[in-house]
């Protein structure tokens, strides 16, 4: 599949012993972090729910998930870029590599939890700003995307 330019995906290093493990999500020096912070947030969503489509004009997100898992699916909206229209899956949480995921602007995104609950950790770029939570239809037929197929890759 396809990577749509601008999405970056952090691996993490996760350090393990018998306690437990340690794992650093992100750091300001990080280059894909280059934006900076403005607001974190946690939400929790249960299986089999889907959230889509949402998108910012000025706001960077930033994916972290907790626990459960989720098909987080990517879809650019950019009309200059080099991967418009090209919609990107990525996997992620319990059973996937531990990874952050950065999402550029006017790239709609959301997500299907396959497994759960799921708990998201997300950083953003800016603080809450009514006027930038920009949404369309989950069936969307300029995307075309289907949200109730339950493939787990």
């Amino acid at each position: 599949m396809t990577m749509i330019e601008g999405v970056e995906i952090k691996d993490l290093v996760t350090h393990s012993d018998e306690r437990g493990f340690f794992r650093e999500m992100i750091r300001v020096t990080d280059g894909f972090f280059s934006e900076g912070f403005g607001q974190a947030s946690h939400t929790m969503t249960h299986v089999g729910a889907a959230k889509a489509w949402h998108y910012h004009k000025k706001q960077i997100d930033w994916w972290y998930v907790v626990s459960g898992v989720i098909k987080a699916v990517l879809h650019d909206l950019r009309t200059q870029s080099r991967t418009h229209r090209v919609t990107q899956e990525v996997f992620m949480g319990d059973g996937y590599p531990a990874r952050v995921i950065r999402i550029p602007t006017m790239v709609a995104h959301g997500y299907k939890v396959l497994a759960g609950p799921m708990h998201l950790v997300y950083v953003t770029s800016g603080v809450y700003d009514p006027a930038d939570e920009l949404r369309l239809p989950h069936d969307d037929p300029s995307i075309g995307y289907d949200w109730k197929a339950s493939v787990i890759k």
